[in-house]
């Protein structure tokens, strides 16, 4: 397993860079977010994953670490491959991609070209437990607005809303204001409904 590349780096692409490594050329692939982070220097280190397939051995370069975990974990993710998770760190930086995960937001990863919403729901469902553990990311929040919204949607379904409904104006709610308490929620719920 190669786990990184340090060389000078030959040429820069949004794509791809060539770092040359004691007189080899390797091409790594990278996404929007690693050429962001690359400075403008003739020396660099890029940490690396190797994939290997029968008509190709690819490799894709990283910035940090952190964005080669997120990596790793989005194409253990049935239905997502290399270039889909490449596409994905291009679209949102790797926190954004964890605090999504954590938080649930199915419309967030949606917004990625080429994610539908079975598979924004599918990385959700796959990567929740593994977020949340491995960066520690803080459950009693997500947890909070969760029963906050639960507790605001079965009050506005006592009242006589229809449920898709009073979701759909709760999630703009919590959106807009995610530490809103039940009261507020409710309340402001109404005045949209």
């Amino acid at each position: 397993m190669i786990t990184h590349i340090q060389g000078r780096l030959v040429e820069k692409n949004p794509t791809d860079v060539v770092i040359d490594c004691n007189g080899v050329g390797y091409l790594l692939n990278i996404s929007l977010h690693t050429f962001s982070q690359i400075p403008d220097q003739e020396h660099l280190k890029l940490y690396a994953y190797l994939i290997v397939r029968e008509d190709a051995h690819t490799l894709y370069g990283f910035s940090s670490l952190s964005e080669r975990e997120i990596f790793k974990l989005l194409i253990s993710v049935s239905g997502i491959g290399a270039s889909t998770a490449r596409t994905m760190l291009s679209s949102l930086n790797p926190q954004e991609i964890k605090e999504a995960i954590a938080h649930e937001d199915v419309r967030l990863i949606q917004s990625i070209k080429g994610i539908g919403a079975k598979t924004a729901a599918r990385v959700i469902l796959d990567l929740k437990d593994k977020v949340l553990k491995v960066y520690d990311i803080d459950e009693v929040s997500v947890n909070k607005n969760n029963t906050n919204k639960d507790e605001a949607l079965s009050a506005l379904e006592v009242l006589g809303f229809a449920k898709k409904q009073s979701e759909r104006v709760l999630d703009k709610l919590l959106a807009q204001q995610p530490d809103a308490n039940v009261e507020s929620l409710i309340k402001d719920a109404l005045k949209n409904l």
